[in-house]
């Protein structure tokens, strides 16, 4: 009878242990994108070439800090705002902005997520921008 409470006891710490790990995974999982670039852009001051890039952000509410990387290498870091969207987008995209005379991102956009990061929007530029009107 001791045997199985010891048997017992190591699968619910196993099972226990394995739900830590996918909760973890699951809660990083969503704070990473991609975007393929298909021209020159500019991010933060940074120009990117065209390609891949991997976006992780972080950050607290809806103001986070997003790294463009390139492989293992971080290219660009801007500010940035989570934004709800009506529906899904239906594949990765990068909104460009092209205004300036520079192509620059604005917003990005992951398939299948109804959020995007709004590039160089934070709480505190939207307060001060409002204050100004």
């Amino acid at each position: 009878m001791k045997l199985n409470y010891l048997a017992l006891n190591n699968l619910a710490k196993t099972v226990v242990l394995g739900l830590a790990v996918l909760l973890t995974s699951s809660a990083f999982a969503s704070n990473k994108g991609s975007m393929h670039v298909q021209e020159s852009i500019e991010v933060a001051g940074q120009q990117l070439a065209p390609g891949d890039y991997q976006l992780r952000w972080d950050g607290t509410g809806s103001n986070v800090e997003v790294s463009f990387m390139r492989g293992r290498k971080e290219v660009a870091k801007a500010p940035a705002k989570v934004v709800a969207l009506d529906k899904t987008s239906d594949y990765n995209s990068a909104v460009v902005d092209h205004a300036s005379g520079k192509a620059t991102v604005s917003e990005v956009r992951f398939a299948g997520k109804k959020y995007a990061l709004a590039i160089g929007a934070t709480e505190k530029a939207e307060m001060s921008e409002g204050s100004t009107k």
